[in-house]
């Protein structure tokens, strides 16, 4: 199936809830009304539930019970909250497909996410958005299943879902591979455009002209997400760690191998995402 095709497909694009929609249309606006925002939130009783689990989770250490949603906001900062909302959003928007684990999946991008704020912190990045696309980063995957189930099933015969070899199949077989379709959907849902910049860069990122340092923590916690779920060995980790991206980050990979938190604990109460 042709690129453009596949978007024309009516299965293949969730639904996202308006609010989440109106969420992800407040990164283009400066003006943003984080009241206003809170109020449709509150509105969500689904939504609004999912954000006070996750504001009294583990992963927030809130000395205090958060009760409402404007109580979210103020302990929690807007980005946090826009970043929680975009999530369950998009955790949210796919229903059960043939052919992928979603909890695996979501497990997966969640654990990318967590790494990806984690090194962006240490390169001074904008850790929310690293949290975000991180979460994001592999959705053209559920794009393609929904739109062309037969053909991406023969794909997932010779390359699964958490192969490293899985986009150059894909590349081979279609002409273009899940970063491009994702980069697409952050476009088509308004996103702004640096979104779609790192989902579409992070496979290659030193092949960029200008070397996009949210491409290279992406492709990092990738690796990084994908050694946890596949069981690498120690020694299957340094012979696969990605070195000059690391280098062109100025992270050691010391710090990947031996220093960096568990992810384990750095998810730790974000289970109600994937859940």
């Amino acid at each position: 199936m042709n690129f453009d095709a596949l978007f024309q497909q009516q299965t293949a694009l969730p639904t996202i809830p308006k609010v989440v929609q109106e969420v992800i249309d407040s990164f283009n606006d400066d003006n943003v009304s984080i009241d206003d925002i809170s109020r449709k939130l509150a509105a969500d009783q689904v939504l609004s539930a999912k954000i006070l689990r996750l504001a009294n989770s583990s992963y927030y250490h809130s000395s205090r019970s958060v009760g409402t949603v404007d109580d979210a906001v103020l302990m929690l900062g807007f980005m946090t909250v826009r970043t929680l909302v975009i999530s369950s959003g998009l955790t949210g928007g796919f229903k059960a497909m043939p052919g992928v684990d979603l909890k695996q999946f979501w497990r997966y991008s969640m654990h990318t996410a967590v790494i990806a704020k984690c090194l962006a912190k240490k390169i001074s990045g904008n850790s929310d958005f690293a949290f975000t696309v991180g979460l994001m980063h592999a959705i053209g995957q559920l794009v393609m299943h929904a739109a062309m189930p037969e053909q991406t099933l023969q794909i997932d015969k010779i390359a699964g879902l958490l192969d490293a070899r899985r986009l150059d199949v894909e590349r081979t077989s279609f002409g273009y591979d899940f970063s491009d379709v994702g980069a697409e959907l952050a476009k088509r849902w308004r996103f702004p455009d640096n979104f779609s910049a790192v989902i579409k860069g992070f496979p290659q990122p030193l092949a960029a002209q200008t070397f996009e340092p949210m491409a290279g923590v992406v492709h990092v916690a990738v690796w990084r997400s994908r050694v946890e779920e596949n069981k690498y060995s120690k020694e299957e980790m340094e012979a696969t760690i990605p070195h000059e991206v690391l280098a062109k980050l100025g992270i050691s990979a010391d710090y990947i191998l031996n220093d960096m938190p568990p992810i384990s604990e750095l998810a730790a109460g974000l289970e109600e995402l994937v859940s």
